[in-house]
């Protein structure tokens, strides 16, 4: 995961990138003028900057004119205006912005321009030797050689008796293989089981990301909260150690 910067003067901003960007595991860092945002970049050296064109002492253009004229442009940076022109995204483009973001900034557009700036910056691999095994990359999880062909391959569900049993093959970050759903009990508690064990599943499969389940679930993150809460789901167990 990465180091970002946001560089944003208003409240509402900073923490709502941040949540976002701290769900889906990068270190975030926040700085509301030109001043902090020069002092971040000294110290940390991020890997990617969300920097505001419009602040109230320098401007955001500014800012990236003065980092590239002192060669100090050694990371990617994403401008974000709700005011902007294409006139402004241009010249942004020009001195050295990688992506323009119009706010209100919509979650599939900032997440995309995130991992686009990420994959476009990060060192390539060095070549496999000859006779490596190969690997094969699905999602956040690679796995290799034969072991690829096994990654996330759920056999179909066997009755057996009154309970009824999943049994993947390859259960995803330490899922139980066997989950077991006790079908004689009321109906609300054995709903209530099957769904703690569909958002745990879910949850260890995007390494904790709220962002994720949400979208793979179809639930607004207010709701899903409120539902994880209700199921009594350990959250701590499914974040990642990035402070979450």
């Amino acid at each position: 995961m990465a180091t970002i910067l946001v560089v944003d003067d208003e409240l509402g901003i900073r923490a709502l990138l941040s949540e976002i960007l701290s769900d889906e595991g990068h270190t975030i860092e926040l700085a509301e003028n030109a001043a902090q945002a020069r002092a971040v970049r000294e110290r940390l050296r991020p890997d990617l900057v969300l920097l505001d064109i419009w602040m109230p002492d320098v401007d955001g253009v500014t800012l990236l004119k003065e980092w590239g004229g002192a060669g100090l442009l050694t990371m990617p940076v994403i401008m974000m205006s709700g005011h902007g022109t294409i006139d402004t995204a241009v010249e942004a483009t020009k001195v050295g912005a990688i992506a323009f973001l119009e706010k209100p900034i919509t979650l599939q557009k900032l997440l995309r321009a995130v991992e686009q700036a990420l994959v476009k910056t990060a060192p390539r691999p060095a070549p496999a030797p000859l006779g490596a095994p190969l690997s094969y990359s699905s999602g956040r999880n690679e796995v290799s050689g034969l072991g690829a062909a096994m990654q996330y391959q759920p056999a179909a569900p066997v009755a057996h008796g009154s309970t009824l049993m999943a049994q993947p093959m390859l259960p995803p970050l330490g899922l139980a293989s066997e989950q077991s759903f006790e079908l004689d009990r009321p109906l609300r508690e054995a709903r209530d089981a099957f769904e703690k064990s569909y958002f745990e599943f879910h949850l260890a499969k995007e390494n904790g990301s709220m962002t994720r389940v949400a979208e793979k679930t179809g639930l607004e993150r207010t709701h899903l909260y409120r539902k994880l809460k209700q199921l009594g789901v350990d959250l701590s167990r499914n974040k990642r150690g990035t402070g979450l």
